[in-house]
């Protein structure tokens, strides 16, 4: 099953992200962790601040879901909170290079 996870994060999540050896174990952890499909950060306009992120996620469960966000270090639960929603693919057929 697919999920999407929507991050939003507070002003001083930016902090968080700031820090590179942080950084660098968030990216690691993306990489051994297959089941995150796609991921990266959002922003409202391209010359502002990040304020959150998306995630697809393939996973048996909800419970798996907010495992992997958990334990992933750029969770910081008082700079960021998180949504999860089931998520279907329009034109299933179809792949997606992106």
């Amino acid at each position: 099953m697919r999920w999407a996870v929507i991050f939003k994060d507070t002003e001083d999540m930016l902090q968080v992200r700031a820090l590179r050896d942080l950084r660098d174990a968030h990216v690691a952890y993306a990489k051994a962790h297959p089941e995150l499909l796609i991921g990266g950060g959002l922003k409202p306009d391209t010359d502002e601040d990040f304020c959150g992120a998306l995630w697809v996620v393939e996973a048996d469960s909800r419970a798996d879901v907010v495992g992997l966000i958990e334990k992933d270090p750029f969770y910081v639960p008082q700079y960021r909170s998180f949504e999860i929603f089931t998520w279907g693919k329009l034109l299933e057929d179809q792949m997606a290079v992106l």
